[in-house]
């Protein structure tokens, strides 16, 4: 018999990433921010985490944009509380 996986298990494992330093910054918004965001923003952050870990990276260090708005919401809320 098969269990169902619990959503937010299931976000917090897609958080593991490449790097520790993407897992602080991810898992932080996933605690801190995600269960208060409204719809568009908890799919915006599923869109960040189906992105590659270089992209990502330099969304988060400010080297590039999110490729839509929502998303970069999502990275924007994230720079400001780790001040990058």
């Amino acid at each position: 018999m098969q269990t169902e996986v619990n959503p937010l298990a299931r976000l917090r494992w897609r958080c593991r990433r490449g790097t520790r330093e993407l897992d602080v910054l991810l898992c932080w918004y996933l605690d801190q921010r995600h269960g208060e965001a409204i719809g568009d923003e908890q799919q915006a952050f599923a869109r960040v985490l189906d992105a590659e870990d270089p992209d990502v990276w330099d969304w988060c260090m400010g080297r590039a944009s999110a490729p839509d708005a929502n998303m970069q919401s999502v990275i924007d809320a994230i720079r400001a509380r780790h001040c990058l």
